[in-house]
C-alpha cells in the first residue's frame, strides 16, 4: 500500500520548515510582497496544517481553523493575477528544492499537480464575486488524477 503524500515528505515538520522559509522570502519579492503585507505571524504554520490535511495528514486545519471554507475566506478580494499565481508556485518550489525535501518524480508530480490546482483556485476565488461554499470539503491530494474537469460555480 502506498503512504500518503503526508507520509512521505515525512510528516508536519518538514512542512513547518517549507512554509516558514517561503513566507521568509515573499517580503522579499516585489510581486508577492504587497500581497502579505499584514500576514499575521502564524499564516506560516496554518498554510502548513492545510498543506498536511491535503496531503492526507490529520485534519487539524478543519479543526482550528474552519476547513477549506476558511481557506477561501481567506482569498476573497485579494484579486491575484496569474503572474502573483505563478511567482508564489516558483518560490515555493525553489524553497522546496533549496530545503532538500523528497526530489523524486513521483512525489514532485503530486505536489505540483496540487500547487497548480490549489493555485488556480485561489486566483478564482480572490476575483470579484467569488463566494465561499460554506460545506466544500478539504481538498484530498493523492498519487494520482485530479478527478476530471473544472465545473465552474
Amino acid at each position: 500500500m502506498a503512504p500518503t503524500l503526508y507520509d512521505w515528505i515525512g510528516g508536519i515538520e518538514p512542512l513547518k520548515r517549507l512554509t516558514a522559509e517561503f513566507y521568509r522570502r515573499v517580503p522579499l519579492d516585489p510581486l508577492l510582497a504587497p500581497v502579505f503585507a499584514g500576514m499575521n505571524a502564524d499564516h506560516p504554520e496554518h498554510v502548513a496544517l492545510f498543506l498536511a490535511e491535503v496531503l492526507g495528514g490529520p485534519a487539524l486545519y478543519s479543526e482550528r481553523h474552519g476547513g477549506h471554507p476558511a481557506m477561501v475566506r481567506h482569498h476573497l478580494g485579494k484579486h491575484l493575477s496569474e503572474p502573483m499565481r505563478r511567482r508564489w508556485i516558483n518560490l515555493l518550489l525553489d524553497t522546496y528544492t533549496d530545503l532538500g525535501l523528497p526530489a523524486d518524480p513521483e512525489f514532485a508530480s503530486a505536489l505540483v499537480g496540487y500547487l497548480e490546482w490549489g493555485s488556480r483556485l485561489a486566483v478564482i476565488n480572490s476575483a470579484p464575486g467569488a463566494t465561499v461554499s460554506e460545506h466544500a470539503p478539504m481538498p484530498a491530494w493523492g498519487w494520482g488524477e485530479t478527478g476530471g474537469p473544472y465545473i465552474p460555480k
